[in-house]
């Protein structure tokens, strides 16, 4: 979820006495921001490495009072992050790189230096949402571009990865949280304890139940995380078993109807009548039946109270040991991965009388499908929950039934003296196997606008009394479009090899990475073409007669299935130089060229022959991404100061857009590049008990080509604002520390139409931590202290006649308070 989850998540992990915290941070300061080991050959100085790196330690991640993954990720430099969904499924991207689509497409998540996922934007299934932060957590690493697409496949943009603590603190803790104003109650707790001279373990994790932030009336947020490792350490290595197990449901925060009035250049947003944007959403227990076919085409129920179910088991290895000059490193981790994703999302928004003549003819009849209501006649449409609004939505119905992968990367490094410097050389090699095995199915309803969780399905009848609908239903499905299963498997191999010469202050290096992937699998559902037939008339409620909406019935085609099976490749490559002016400056350079695979995003498209499984053009394969980057970083004392320029151009050969802005849930195949260029700023200063820490990107991207629409050339890209940044200012005291964390951003456009803009806002997020003894700590969060609207995004591309927009709005202010004891 999006504000809850760092004070319950990974916010009060770090809630120690702030004596503890600064004899602890400061003497392992130093050495958090000397090495730096994600997407790297070894670990080293960051002012050493001709690389863009940024990493968040325990304590500087809980005074940023988020709680939530995004908001987090949305104070390092380089990376934006749309958080407004909740828990999962959100958008991430860096330094300008586009989000044609939706979820981590050229940005790698990790957990201890493996994918979560093979791919960051399966479809309905972001890598997010199978990631929780909690008290394991030890820190935060970031790269962006550089090297990262040489260390990681499927990362030209970067990687992102979430470091586990591994019992060398001994002690623990036990905290819980309250929201205050808002219903959830968190507790968890972790131990790192050391066996022996040669052997520790750490063990952790959380459970949390409650409505959540916004209110939609039930228990929205119920689950838990446990993480656990043991560590062995030997006189030339160690060897560390670690092991995850993930159970928890959160809410999906779709589109709701906002009010616009003003201009397309400067609008002003407003919540209808009896919905809050900031706080309510249209889920509801009102809402909630799903009434579909399988993917065996039988009945089947659901409930969209499910929301995000991520369910994940893994296991793991991380051993590395020093063998004849060369260290030996190995990665493999085993996942487990099931669940699923539901909820409900409009597509339309209309005058409630409106839609009953256009459903119901002229004399059309609104009544209440379900709710306290249920069955009862709409007598005045035009004052419907004091808006007169209906939404045409979807409920969108996502079974996962595998995402289950294998993942080893095992690599050999050895510093070599070469002519009074010292030569870094580095072979590995990287595979994995990703199954994506799921059923998705959209389902079309007629539902009111209404908050506090009051949303209800709608029935339309015509003058003489023929329903149009039945209990709320349009059609139990969306046409020949988005009733689909898949089959599939990606596997990935992956040779890499990197060369690194450092001698007095200058460090030159290189890398590359072939990419070899084998995709193979068995689709179904009309959309794949060759007379596949995705609708026909079934009797859903069985009462021997078909309705208007039982016409209209999803089914799949599973005597025509569509075959994939073909194989891709591509070379990514980075070189870079670094020059330490001084003990304290150092400037680099470095030029790199990445891949991603287009995974999913190609299926269901006719970049694939389905007869036989191979692609149309081997090059719709996978994206390309070119950077460059000119750097300088500054550390002295308590100075840090990081600024790096960059360029990038990004070539999309088959990307796939879901759309609901024309009312229809349109899929958009695009072939488009691309271009960007910027400046991202990273800063910190410590005296005595006063530090401030600072991030911003300054970005200036445009779309370079496009070969289906050539208006837009020349345009800027949805959603990328030319300014985003944060700051956290903060006073360390003896028995408390108190700051703000503000984040921000200019404006930015709704569509690449570049017609309607998103307003520019201001965040602030304010924290207090009291430590009445050394043990114990209190800590108050209060997230958009000043109640503020923030869009992270809008459908429409320009104001429509209605003026009524369907978009998405950050969370308004929330307060929680968090107890910890530490032993």
């Amino acid at each position: 979820m999006k504000y809850l989850y760092l004070s319950a998540a990974v916010a009060p992990l770090l809630l120690a006495t702030a004596a503890h915290a600064q004899a602890k941070d400061e003497g392992a300061k130093a050495n958090a921001e000397a090495v730096f080991s994600t997407g790297v050959a070894k670990g080293r100085d960051r002012l050493d490495s001709a690389t863009s790196t940024s990493a968040l330690r325990e304590s500087e991640i809980e005074v940023l009072g988020a709680r939530s993954l995004g908001e987090v990720l949305r104070n390092i430099p380089g990376i934006r992050a749309e958080y407004a969904v909740g828990e999962g499924n959100n958008n991430y991207s860096i330094r300008g790189l586009p989000l044609s689509g939706t979820g981590s497409k050229y940005v790698q998540f990790q957990e201890d230096g493996l994918p979560v996922l093979e791919f960051g934007d399966m479809y309905q299934l972001g890598v997010d949402m199978f990631m929780r932060g909690d008290l394991n957590l030890s820190a935060i690493e970031t790269i962006r571009g550089g090297s990262a697409s040489t260390f990681a496949s499927n990362s030209p943009g970067g990687v992102i990865n979430l470091i586990s603590k591994t019992g060398t603190t001994e002690g623990g803790a036990v905290q819980a949280t309250y929201g205050l104003n808002y219903g959830e109650k968190r507790v968890e707790g972790d131990y790192g304890y050391k066996i022996n001279d040669t052997l520790r373990m750490h063990i952790g994790g959380f459970y949390r139940q409650g409505e959540g932030p916004r209110d939609v009336g039930f228990t929205a947020y119920k689950g838990g995380q446990i993480k656990a490792n043991i560590t062995k350490t030997f006189d030339n290595g160690y060897v560390r078993l670690n092991a995850k197990y993930l159970d928890d449901r959160t809410p999906v925060y779709q589109f709701v109807p906002i009010r616009v009035t003003g201009t397309n250049a400067d609008p002003t947003f407003t919540g209808p009548a009896n919905l809050d944007p900031k706080t309510d959403s249209l889920l509801s227990p009102y809402v909630s039946n799903v009434v579909t076919l399988d993917r065996d085409n039988n009945i089947a129920n659901d409930d969209l109270r499910g929301g995000q179910h991520a369910v994940v088991k893994s296991i793991g290895l991380d051993a590395q040991f020093d063998v004849g000059g060369w260290t030996i490193t190995e990665k493999f981790r085993v996942a487990d991965i099931g669940g699923s994703n539901l909820t409900i999302r409009p597509i339309a928004v209309a005058p409630a009388a409106t839609l009953a003549v256009t459903y119901g003819g002229v004399g059309g009849q609104l009544s209440y499908a379900t709710g306290p209501l249920a069955g009862q006649v709409i007598a005045s449409p035009a004052a419907l929950n004091g808006n007169g609004l209906l939404t045409n939505a979807l409920q969108l119905d996502t079974k996962i039934k595998s995402l289950d992968n294998a993942t080893n990367d095992i690599r050999a490094s050895r510093v070599w003296e070469v002519g009074g410097g010292n030569l870094t050389t580095t072979v590995g090699f990287y595979k994995s196997s990703q199954d994506y095995s799921t059923y998705l199915s959209f389902l079309n309803v007629l539902s009111s606008v209404a908050g506090d969780g009051e949303t209800t399905l709608i029935n339309v009848t015509n003058a003489a009394g023929v329903p149009f609908t039945q209990d709320g239903y349009l059609a139990y499905g969306l046409g020949n479009t988005f009733h689909r299963s898949y089959d599939m498997n990606y596997g990935v191999d992956a040779p890499y090899a990197s060369v690194n010469y450092h001698i007095g202050k200058i460090a030159v290096g290189g890398s590359l990475r072939y990419d070899m992937g084998k995709v193979k699998g068995t689709l179904f559902g009309a959309e794949l073409g060759g007379g596949r037939v995705g609708q026909t008339s079934f009797d859903i409620n069985r009462n021997g007669t078909i309705s208007t909406a039982e016409t209209k019935v999803a089914v799949l085609p599973l005597g025509q299935p569509g075959r994939v099976d073909y194989d891709y490749n591509y070379l990514s490559y980075s070189a870079g130089v670094n020059y330490r002016v001084a003990e304290q400056l150092a400037v680099f350079g470095r030029y790199s060229r990445g891949g991603r695979a287009s995974a999913d995003k190609i299926l269901f498209t006719p970049a694939v022959n389905y007869n036989t499984g191979k692609l149309v053009d081997n090059d719709s394969a996978y994206d390309t991404v070119k950077q460059a980057e000119l750097g300088l970083k500054y550390r002295a004392g308590g100075v840090t100061f990081n600024v790096t320029g960059f360029s990038a151009r990004t070539g999309e050969r088959n990307a796939q857009i879901v759309s609901g802005a024309d009312g229809t849930a349109s899929v958009l195949n695009i072939v488009r590049g691309y271009k960007a260029k910027g400046v991202e700023l990273e800063a910190g200063v410590r005296h005595g008990p006063f530090s401030v820490t600072a991030g911003a990107t300054y970005t200036d991207a445009k779309i370079s080509s496009d070969a289906t629409n050539a208006a837009i050339v020349g345009n800027t890209p949805r959603h990328q604002a030319d300014f985003i940044y944060a700051v956290t200012p903060q006073v360390d005291l003896k028995y408390a520390t108190l700051g703000v964390n503000v984040i921000g951003t200019t404006s930015s456009y709704a569509q690449d139409s570049n017609l309607l803009k998103l307003p520019a806002y201001t965040l602030v997020n304010a924290f207090v931590q009291v430590r009445p003894t050394e043990r114990v700590q209190l800590m108050l969060n209060v997230n958009n202290l000043f109640d503020k609207l923030a869009l992270s995004d809008v459908e429409q591309g320009s104001i429509p006649a209605s003026g009524v927009v369907l978009g998405r709005a950050y969370l308004g202010r929330s307060a929680s308070a968090t107890l910890r004891y530490t032993f």
